[in-house]
């Protein structure tokens, strides 16, 4: 089995692994960083939570410390891109953490803070730029920032960029940099279209698979509950209450949906907290710090956290909603069962979300283990207590066709069930109820 000092970094990298606790690298690192040494263009295959990070910034790290060029004003000698801000901080910090007995410059350009900061950072040059992809567009559009010296490149979780909509824009930030440049692509997943991506901008890649695709960490003791929409929340409740919770993600499909998931909780007594494309970034931080200090238990996000949330301890990931694309699910789970532990993922779906259960099943190669008995017996409603229905949830909206039926009879608005009556716009009509999905929020 190889160790770190078989990989050929320098003796500042490892002496920083080595101060992290780390002796053998993943299989991930134990490929990616030799190929990198050896200025390789790479794509990349890995289920997330395997090390991907630390397979690139050790590389990059060494480069600086063997041969360190003099950052030009408003320039960087590598680039990498993140999909989220979350993500792209998380990596700084891997470049600090590995890079603290290396001289090195590095800056985070992000959305959702103020630019000045940034740019003043950018004017005087530096070694490593971390970005998401809009406010690096920002800036380059501004002159703030130039890629004329850039000859390494790294795209971190690119099949997240895409499903996000980036691909515009990482074909112009790449068609910024005019050199020579080695190319790095790193993705949990290969669609057809990270393929025509790699095909575009790699030269004679070296293609590394250390897994099969999508195949989710073997740790993961998964389970698919069906549960009938009014159930949902109340089996929510049942699974957070339990003794082995002792830290969990709930994923919801829109950013609404977590707020309204997250209130709900809190009612209920748990100590939770949301995040999503509408918080600022002093929110996100404010709530990632949160989570991982423990003041936080129950974190509820959309899929902008899926890739951006490095903590080792949480014991469950729910899906309270099933994901519209099958690779979402892969990149949800992986939260867990980090670090070399065990977790526990359960997913909720109603007969609606049948056909996105199946689409999982089929992606991930397995049919999903059977429900607890408790959680199976709510889920054919065997609930003890009825419960009051509210109408802080989109699902609890009656249908047009019940409402056109009480109208058919000559029944008054009022005298419906004030919990289930819909609210109205200011012309006295059902207001209606849209979905504001979590996308292009991490520019």
């Amino acid at each position: 089995m190889k160790q770190f000092h078989d990989l050929g970094l320098a003796s500042s990298i490892l002496r920083a692994v080595v101060a992290e606790g780390y002796e053998t690298p993943t299989p991930i690192q134990a490929t990616v960083i030799p190929a990198m040494l050896a200025s390789n263009d790479i794509l990349a295959l890995a289920q997330t939570g395997t090390g991907k990070t630390a397979s690139f910034v050790l590389p990059l790290l060494d480069r600086l410390g063997h041969q360190r060029p003099t950052a030009k004003a408003k320039s960087c000698g590598a680039l990498i891109l993140a999909p989220t801000r979350e993500l792209a901080e998380q990596i700084a910090v891997s470049i600090r953490t590995y890079g603290r007995f290396t001289r090195h410059s590095a800056t985070v350009v992000v959305g959702g803070v103020k630019p000045g900061p940034q740019i003043r950072a950018l004017a005087k040059g530096v070694d490593i730029v971390v970005a998401t992809p809009g406010r690096l567009l920002d800036h380059l559009g501004s002159g703030a920032l130039h890629l004329n010296d850039t000859d390494i490149a790294v795209l971190d979780e690119a099949d997240q960029m895409l499903d996000l909509g980036f691909t515009p824009a990482i074909r112009k930030i790449l068609g910024h940099i005019k050199g020579a440049r080695q190319t790095v692509l790193l993705s949990a997943t290969m669609p057809k279209a990270i393929r025509r991506l790699a095909k575009e901008f790699l030269r004679d890649p070296l293609e590394i698979s250390v897994a099969p695709a999508s195949r989710t960490i073997e740790r993961i003791n998964q389970k698919a509950v069906h549960v009938d929409k009014p159930g949902k929340r109340q089996a929510l409740i049942d699974i957070l209450g339990g003794g082995d919770v002792e830290r969990a993600i709930v994923f919801t499909r829109t950013k609404r949906g977590a707020d309204k998931v997250n209130e709900y909780l809190q009612e209920a007594g748990l100590v939770t907290d949301a995040i999503h494309g509408n918080k600022s970034q002093g929110q996100r931080r404010r709530t990632l710090a949160s989570f991982r200090s423990g003041k936080v238990k129950v974190l509820v996000a959309t899929d902008i956290a899926a890739r951006g949330i490095d903590v080792d301890d949480v014991s469950h990931v729910v899906n309270y909603e099933l994901p519209d694309m099958p690779e979402a699910y892969v990149h949800r789970i992986g939260r867990t069962a980090r670090a070399g532990k065990s977790g526990i993922a359960v997913s909720l779906y109603d007969k609606s979300e049948q056909p996105l259960l199946h689409g999982i099943e089929r992606l991930i190669g397995r049919k999903l283990e059977a429900p607890s008995s408790q959680i199976a017996a709510r889920s054919q409603g065997d609930d003890m207590t009825p419960r009051k229905r509210s109408h802080k949830f989109a699902d609890d909206k009656p249908s047009k066709r019940r409402r056109s039926k009480r109208h058919a009879r000559g029944k008054p608005i009022s005298a419906r069930s004030p919990s289930t009556t819909p609210p109205k716009n200011g012309r006295g009509k059902p207001a209606r109820r849209g979905r504001s999905v979590d996308r292009h929020a991490t520019l």
